[in-house]
């Protein structure tokens, strides 16, 4: 029996192409489009973690009473649910601008020439991780603001951010093996500030559901913890994570690092700098809506440059294309001989 051919995208037929497939046989884009379209889903991932806060700080979280529809009775809000309702389905219509995004970046890694599988599995990442956190906030409305998943909903955002950071730092590289710039005691102090925020991030979330603001103006369920403990737990959380950065700077000036990693870093402590500031001026200010969504916006900000700091310890060139070498065909049905992906 004769050895069934792998049938390439190149040359299978047109009708046993997937749609992804297909634009990407008619279209290749410029690398700074594909680099935009990364962004633009980054910024989306941001984005929505803003507006999400707004929804909790206005008191607008169960502005929808009910999840997949506003009402029972209609999809979209209703005059009679006033301004929260408007806010909390504006939060929700988000979500499809981000699916959008999402989208957007997926088809411009699928289309680039040569094929990065890596880059097109992450644009992927980011779209499961919006399908489950879509259905983790529906479920934050079905069991009414509960605390646990609403901190379940903003880690899961959190770790959205992070994919889409990675995608983002990628479209700047090749797919070389990466090359270490600095000495493993180094990377391993960095991996030690990843881990000390990522815990800083999850106690904010504890921060927030033992905190007063509950999302709703009805009675909401808070965590059983004391709330100004946690704040200090999460402050001294903070300056750990200030002091490994000033650390690393201080290690990677006296290795005489590169110039990437040196800036990275020395932008992480300023924003870190800046995070602090607003944390400790909103404690001291009993909280107030304002300060606390624009510490929700520097918690972001603060988690992507974690992430570009790591990002920056090493180097990825870029690589000759073996023109042999093409992607196995995307099977359109159970009938389809393509070969795996």
């Amino acid at each position: 029996m004769g050895r069934v051919p792998n049938v390439t995208r190149a040359d299978a037929p047109a009708s046993r192409r997937t749609p992804l497939a297909l634009i990407a046989a008619r279209w290749t884009p410029d690398p700074r489009t594909v680099r935009r379209a990364a962004l633009a889903a980054l910024v989306m991932a941001v984005v929505i973690v803003v507006t999400g806060g707004a929804v909790r700080l206005t008191g607008s979280g169960l502005g929808c009473p009910t999840w997949p529809k506003c009402t029972e009775d209609s999809i979209t809000s209703t005059r009679e649910m006033g301004l929260h309702g408007v806010i909390e389905f504006g939060n929700r219509l988000l979500t499809y601008v981000l699916c959008a995004a999402v989208g957007w970046a997926i088809v411009a890694a699928r289309s680039q020439k040569p094929f990065r599988r890596g880059l097109t599995r992450l644009g992927w990442a980011q779209f499961w991780i919006v399908m489950g956190n879509a259905i983790l906030g529906g479920i934050v409305v079905l069991v009414g603001l509960n605390p646990y998943t609403v901190a379940a909903h903003f880690l899961l955002s959190s770790a959205l951010i992070a994919v889409a950071t990675v995608m983002w730092q990628r479209t700047r590289e090749g797919d070389g093996e990466p090359r270490p710039l600095v000495g493993k005691a180094v990377r391993q102090l960095v991996w030690v500030m990843v881990a000390a925020s990522v815990l800083l991030i999850a106690v904010g979330t504890v921060v927030t559901g033992a905190g007063p603001h509950a999302g709703d103006s009805s009675e909401v369920a808070r965590m059983p913890v004391d709330w100004e403990t946690v704040s200090k737990l999460h402050a001294v959380l903070a300056w750990i994570v200030v002091t490994l950065t000033f650390a690393l700077w201080f290690v990677l000036k006296a290795v005489d690092a590169p110039e990437g990693p040196l800036a990275r870093t020395r932008e992480l402590f300023l924003i870190l700098l800046a995070q602090g500031a607003i944390g400790y001026v909103q404690y001291f200010t009993d909280l107030p809506e304002v300060l606390v969504g624009l510490h929700m916006f520097g918690s972001c900000v603060m988690w992507i440059w974690v992430l570009l700091v790591l990002l920056s310890l090493r180097e990825r060139p870029a690589v000759s294309p073996d023109p042999t070498v093409l992607p196995a065909q995307e099977p359109a049905t159970s009938a389809s001989i393509a070969g795996p992906r």
